[in-house]
């Protein structure tokens, strides 16, 4: 089997996902052309360097739809006989899609892939390309479907974890972060977006509110608690699946929980061979992925079992994972997470997530990659393994290590 590697990964900064946000005047199309651009110069990407072009995004309607993938290529400078295809594993896109680039190098299928994803969430509104889990009551009840925030809340309710303990990780989420831009510890990857006359629109991810206190998050109402205790009522819906619960406790909130985003993320993926004739020096094997389904109610239980899946697939154990990226949909995915592991908190998002920073859905695993490799380098250590949460109860995980 043919080992695929990481030469490049570049992201956006993430951009407000609302009318004001500064990245709101920029088109699905139009940032992930600009991305891809710069990836191709970056690489010196010419003629037909790369097989095809994999791209994450969730909502895939209007702007967002009929293979944004493909009409990115030919948006692009890239050679139009790079095909496209676009993917949905809804928040694990972008790392489903470097994993498919991944395993389509290791089985023989071309020798470098473009992968990532985008979403601009202020522009394309989540669920408005219709959710058949929810809406679909034949599916709905089969599966007991509750809205995610609810499932964040059943994690917190099943596994103990308080809105203190919520509270303090998206407290600490937001410090790691304003630190990690002090330090300037995203800038190998950060690509600035900028208009049609050259000028800056976005450098610096903007949706983080750095001096975040525990007293400020104390004074937000529960997000999720109306919907499930009043109407329409979702916390009776989670009871009849467990009935060992008499209640569910509404932990989360808008500051703990991952914010909505616009932004963009690509990967270069390739053979060592086809790097040494590109010229290009690889920063990291991809030495496994995995993907898994789990309870749909709950939901959001995902990574770990996924890693227990990736971990087996790679031969390793929890302690040879030197430094962790979980997606920070909601803080209990987090708590759920080091709780099953026992892994030291200090290991793990060391440079803040997404209730800092915002979750563009479509692009966040593949950021997560690239966030992983910079901070394996900047620390000079060997191992990381990124994971993510995903809609309808599945998970996603994948282990890379530097080279």
């Amino acid at each position: 089997m043919t080992d695929a590697y990481i030469f490049d990964a570049v992201r956006t900064p993430r951009g407000k996902g609302r009318t004001d946000g500064s990245l709101h005047e920029v088109t699905s199309l139009a940032l992930s052309a600009r991305l891809l651009n710069a990836v191709k110069e970056r690489n010196g990407l010419e003629g037909h360097a790369v097989e095809d072009l994999i791209w994450g995004n969730v909502t895939q309607v209007m702007e967002q739809g009929g293979c944004l993938a493909r009409s990115a290529v030919l948006a692009s400078d890239l050679d139009q006989t790079i095909p496209g295809v676009s993917i949905n594993r809804f928040c694990a896109s972008g790392l489903e899609a470097v994993n498919m680039a991944a395993n389509q190098i290791r089985g023989g299928a071309g020798e470098a892939y473009l992968a990532g994803g985008v979403e601009m969430m202020g522009r394309v509104a989540m669920g408005s390309d219709g959710f058949a889990i929810a809406v679909d009551p034949s599916l709905a009840m089969k599966t007991y479907f509750v809205p995610q925030g609810i499932s964040a809340d059943i994690i917190a309710t099943e596994y103990g974890f308080t809105r203190e303990e919520a509270d303090a990780l998206a407290v600490e989420s937001q410090r790691r972060a304003a630190r990690a831009w002090e330090e300037g510890r995203f800038e190998k990857s950060i690509v600035p977006v900028k208009d049609q006359n050259g000028l800056t629109i976005l450098d610096r991810d903007e949706y983080m509110r750095p001096g975040t206190t525990m007293e400020d998050l104390a004074k937000l109402k529960p997000a999720f608690k109306e919907m499930g205790e009043v109407m329409p009522g979702f916390d009776k819906v989670a009871m009849l699946k467990y009935p060992h619960l008499d209640r569910i406790d509404h932990i989360h909130h808008a500051g703990n929980s991952s914010g909505i985003v616009d932004g963009a993320a690509a990967v270069l993926v390739g053979t060592k061979e086809w790097g040494e004739a590109m010229g290009l020096k690889p920063r990291a094997r991809i030495r496994a992925t995995a993907k898994i389904g789990t309870d749909p109610t709950i939901m959001l239980t995902g990574p770990v079992p996924v890693t227990e899946r990736v971990l087996d697939a790679a031969g390793m154990s929890i302690g040879d994972i030197d430094l962790f990226e979980v997606n920070e949909a909601f803080a209990s995915v987090v708590l759920r997470f080091m709780q099953a592991f026992q892994v030291d908190p200090g290991k793990v998002n060391v440079n803040g997530g997404a209730i800092a920073m915002g979750h563009p859905l479509g692009a966040t695993g593949a950021i997560l990659i690239g966030t992983l490799l910079d901070e394996l380098e900047r620390q000079d250590k060997e191992t990381g393994l990124a994971t993510l949460c995903v809609a309808s109860g599945m998970g996603a995980a994948t282990i890379i290590e530097r080279v």
